[in-house]
């Protein structure tokens, strides 16, 4: 249903008393706000009442042209789903982290009979032992470097014992990090005595393994091993600096998480502490974008949703400083996840209720310091952004593209497509095109094909897909590396399809540096020294250098096609020989049959064919 056709009092009436989830849509049918409700009828009602909701959900309001809802059978389902359309949408109204982060665990596959140990960020209900996770990937490489020293565990993928003796040992036992189960130079009986002291070492029982290790450093000293002491000292210190790391909490093997939230008027951190069998482990910091009206208690529920939604492994307690909104739903769904029970905790007194206000305190530390670095960060992607769009006076602008042509006079042609959405780069969706349909270096005929197909491509994927997501978001910009010319060749594809985007040209001056844009007919000259002028700098150096980078790898696998493709019995090596001795194509068109003849590896007969092609072509096309 378009936006002309959705009359939102009359749709209100039509919605169900049923828990569910509801999208709100904008202007340019962009998804701005996922949210979820018991009952759908009362919830979205309550965006369209005169009631002030606070800045935010007031600015969203004024957006929203229509809205869709999809009904569940409870509100477990229903946030399943919100976190899910969250996750796809990136809605711009909803409170999002900010960064992506994965963290790195060892694994231990216990399950086989000679286990392997090696770093993973996939957990598996596959019965093997995980620990983690990292929050520093070097202290995880340093505790498996450690581990293979230590007990010369395997960490390759041969299935023993079905593959001992059939291949050699690899280079791991060659360095004496590997007892080479593979060959069965060491009873599985032995082999698993080795990995019960790793799963001790990785549940942070060192006590045991430093005593044994300062007595082997003993040992070589009363024996004159001075070389072989001090490889036992490094290790010593070694763990010594890993259980340094690594504080007790309890005397218990608990695992717990301890969250707590700060907040200012846009932005919040959530501070994170890993508890893996009594002990802290990690920490970490995660950055959310939130409205004025946003409490604590929601924050902590927007970012578990989205933090536990793509976590590999869920904690069966998290320690929080005040109750989380929607507590009951979100442990259900945690609980449904993990497939064992998970409670949420508020601790008044003792060691934890004193670990949650050190997270708290550090959360509002750290919001603190970085307060002008995220307010740089801010100007120079989404505050860019908003200048573009006040410039050129358009009403959205969140996703960005950028096209260029690279070619070397006609030798090839290849585009670039990036992307930059709330003005940063989006890499996966950047693109590359080669030129299939256009001869020699005609820069506005590559660029019209590059966006056909781009555009008919995306149109025919939003058909298919009935919504849109990757490739079938059309662009709320599109950005023209030049000036009248290369705009017009974008508006004639644009017209032709039906499609209504705005196109604007980056215009160089004769020193090739961005001056201006071109836009509605008329050059728009821009500031300098101003965040919006920097971000279409980026993006015009960046669309280029995607397209050189292309092209580069072309030249270099000899993919290229050209015109000289065409010419018969001339083969890559004659091809390759004039690309070299001439500067352009049409060096090659000029040169006489005598001058071809006296390039290195060309001889008469291959000189002959070269100029009769490009002469024959050139009065064929007088004709």
């Amino acid at each position: 249903m378009n936006e002309k056709s959705f009359n939102i009092q009359e749709e209100l009436k039509k919605l169900p008393a049923l828990p569910g989830v509801y999208l709100m849509h904008d202007e340019q049918d962009h998804v701005i706000y996922v949210g979820k409700a018991i009952k759908l009828r009362n919830r979205v009602r309550q965006y369209f009442q005169s009631t002030s909701k606070g800045p935010k959900i007031d600015q969203m309001v004024r957006h929203i042209r229509r809205f869709e809802y999809i009904v569940t059978g409870s509100e477990l389902e229903a946030l399943a789903l919100e976190c899910n359309l969250i996750k796809e949408y990136h809605p711009k109204y909803n409170t999002m982290l900010m960064d992506d982060k994965s963290y790195p665990y060892i694994k231990v596959t216990v399950q086989e009979a000679f286990p392997r140990v090696f770093m993973t960020r996939q957990l598996k209900k596959d019965k093997n032992r995980y620990f983690g996770p990292y929050t520093d990937v070097t202290a995880a490489r340093d505790a498996l470097d450690l581990i293979m020293k230590l007990y010369k565990i395997r960490h390759c993928k041969r299935i023993l014992p079905k593959d001992i003796g059939k291949e050699r040992p690899c280079l791991q036992y060659h360095i004496k990090q590997c007892d080479a189960p593979c060959q069965g130079w060491i009873s599985q009986e032995e082999y698993g005595a080795h990995v019960d002291q790793v799963l001790r070492f990785l549940s942070g029982h060192y006590e045991d393994i430093q005593k044994e290790i300062r007595q082997q450093m003993e040992d070589a000293a009363e024996k004159l091993e001075y070389e072989k002491a001090a490889g036992y000292k490094n290790i010593l210190d070694h763990i010594d600096s890993i259980a340094q790391t690594q504080r007790v909490i309890s005397g218990r093997d608990e695992d717990r998480d301890i969250l707590a939230a700060a907040k200012n008027e846009k932005d919040a951190v959530v501070q994170i502490f890993f508890i893996r069998g009594g002990r802290l482990i990690g920490r970490d910091h995660h950055y959310l974008q939130v409205g004025q009206e946003a409490d604590t208690a929601g924050i902590l529920a927007d970012f578990i949703k989205q933090f536990y939604g793509g976590t590999p492994y869920i904690p069966p307690m998290l320690l929080v400083g005040e109750p989380v909104q929607d507590q009951e739903t979100i442990e259900a769904w945690l609980t449904e996840k993990r497939g064992h029970k998970v409670t949420f905790t508020v601790p008044q007194k003792g060691e934890k209720a004193r670990l949650v206000k050190l997270a708290a305190d550090n959360a509002r530390m750290i919001l603190e310091k970085d307060a002008q670095r995220l307010a740089r960060e801010k100007a120079r992607t989404s505050g860019a952004l908003e200048e573009i769009r006040q410039l050129l006076g358009l009403e959205y602008l969140s996703r960005v593209e950028a096209y260029d042509i690279s070619n070397i006079s006609g030798f090839a042609s290849v585009g670039s497509m990036v992307v930059f959405e709330d003005g940063k780069p989006k890499n996966s969706d950047y693109r590359k095109f080669s030129i299939k349909g256009v001869k020699g270096a005609d820069d506005y005929a590559s660029l019209e094909e590059v966006l056909r197909r781009r555009l008919t491509h995306g149109m025919r994927r939003l058909e298919e897909e009935g919504h849109d997501s990757g490739f079938s978001v059309m662009p709320d910009l599109i950005m023209m590396d030049g000036g009248k010319g290369q705009v017009n060749v974008a508006l004639k594809v644009i017209d032709e399809l039906g499609l209504s985007i705005p196109v604007s040209g980056m215009v160089k001056d004769d020193r090739h540096r961005t001056r201006g844009l071109y836009f509605g007919g008329a050059l728009i000259p821009i500031k300098t020294e101003s965040e919006g002028f920097k971000l279409i700098t980026r993006i015009q150096d960046e669309a280029h250098r995607f397209a050189i980078t292309y092209h580069r790898s072309l030249r270099g696998k000899a993919q290229v096609h050209s015109v000289l493709d065409d010419i018969p019995q001339i083969g890559p090596g004659r091809r390759k020989a004039l690309m070299s001795y001439y500067s352009s194509l049409d060096a090659v068109k000029n040169a006489s049959e005598e001058e071809l003849k006296s390039i290195p590896s060309m001889n008469a007969a291959s000189a002959r064919e070269v100029y009769r092609f490009f002469h024959s072509e050139q009065s064929q096309k007088g004709d």
